[in-house]
């Protein structure tokens, strides 16, 4: 089971996980932006300051089979067995990729995720799914692989800008849908404009739980955890399409999309309640302006749909709710309904 701390501080949870662990040689994974902004609030560890150290460039575009092979390249080049440990510190990216390659490096090496943007804090570093992008797919090629521990520390996220805040905050939104009335509740009241940060680390640390919970009782996605991906069928379309029209968007912004087409779909198949799936939507257009796409769109979104690993046969598979907390999995959508999802989204969110 991975072991998850809400450190309170940093450096000293971060030895104390350190002398837990046994390895050979240790080594450090950041990007180009957790390099300068982050790396400074764990420099003088004396562990870390010995360490190995790997940086590679910042971006979702950079989370591919180049980067993970200069990964493995230093690791090779530098001494490192089956017996070392890699920290990944940085945001969802890079515990994506440093996961993996500590997944796929000598059939496998310990690694620590230290999230430093919301979005790795509640979603990517938390539960096993590593992974890199390939072939213009999000997430296609990976594995199943946890990290030893996660040190979640809230003093990162006052470096965010307020887009990378909000990218992260929409997997708390659906956090909140998949769990209880009163989780969503908390989420869609919080303010958003001026963050009370002491709140928030308690909304992350409830957030966190939520997944813990799931992926504790189904860690290959089996059953229960498919929970995990609402939004994200029509999400992850929103995001590949982005990047291929030249107008890349956050991963978070994506699933709030995804978000609304995915709660339409609910009340369609499931009878999600009205009221709260306005409020949602009304919560998702105050804080995620859309990107424009037109009805020429909507084949490439599908056939993106339709590559998502989610998927069985011919058909697309989503997550639904019948209410807050009530999950519906391994559901389907024809095409007309979901490019009717999506102008909902488009009259209601205005894209």
């Amino acid at each position: 089971m991975q072991k998850v701390i809400k450190s309170t501080d940093l450096n000293k949870d971060l030895s104390g996980i350190l002398s837990q662990i046994s390895f050979d040689k240790l080594f450090l994974l950041t990007d180009e932006n957790t390099e300068r902004l982050c790396f400074p609030f764990i420099k003088d560890n004396g562990q870390v300051a010995k360490a190995g150290k790997i940086i590679i460039k910042a971006g979702d575009d950079n989370k591919n089979i180049d980067t993970l092979s200069s990964i493995w390249k230093y690791l090779s080049e530098n001494g490192a067995t089956r017996h070392s440990l890699l920290i990944n510190l940085g945001g969802g990216m890079l515990t994506d990729i440093g996961g993996f390659a500590a997944a796929s490096f000598k059939r496998g090496i310990k690694c620590i995720n230290i999230p430093t943007t919301l979005l790795g804090a509640v979603d990517a570093a938390v539960g096993g799914k590593t992974g890199i992008n390939f072939n213009g797919l999000k997430n296609e090629i990976g594995a199943f692989a946890p990290a030893e521990t996660v040190l979640i520390d809230s003093v990162f996220f006052k470096s965010l800008d307020h887009q990378n805040f909000l990218s992260g905050y929409a997997e708390m939104v659906k956090h909140g849908l998949i769990d209880s009335d009163k989780e969503w509740n908390a989420t869609i009241s919080f303010d958003t404009e001026e963050i009370d940060y002491e709140k928030l680390k308690q909304l992350v640390v409830d957030s966190v739980a939520v997944k813990e919970r799931i992926v504790e009782v189904d860690p290959f996605e089996r059953g229960i955890r498919k929970a995990l991906n609402l939004g994200h069928t029509i999400g992850h379309a929103f995001e590949s399409l982005s990047y291929e029209v030249g107008k890349p968007v956050q991963h978070g912004y994506a699933v709030a999309w995804g978000i609304v087409c995915e709660l339409y779909l609910s009340h369609k198949f499931c009878g999600f309640p009205k009221e709260k799936m306005y409020r949602t939507v009304y919560f998702i257009k105050d804080n995620y302006p859309g990107f424009y796409f037109d009805c020429d769109h909507y084949e490439r979104l599908y056939a993106y749909m339709k590559h998502d690993k989610k998927n069985e046969s011919d058909t697309v598979n989503f997550t639904f709710l019948s209410d807050v907390g009530k999950v519906e999995i391994n559901r389907t959508a024809g095409k007309e309904e979901i490019f009717d999802s999506i102008d909902f989204l488009r009259e209601s969110v205005g894209m």
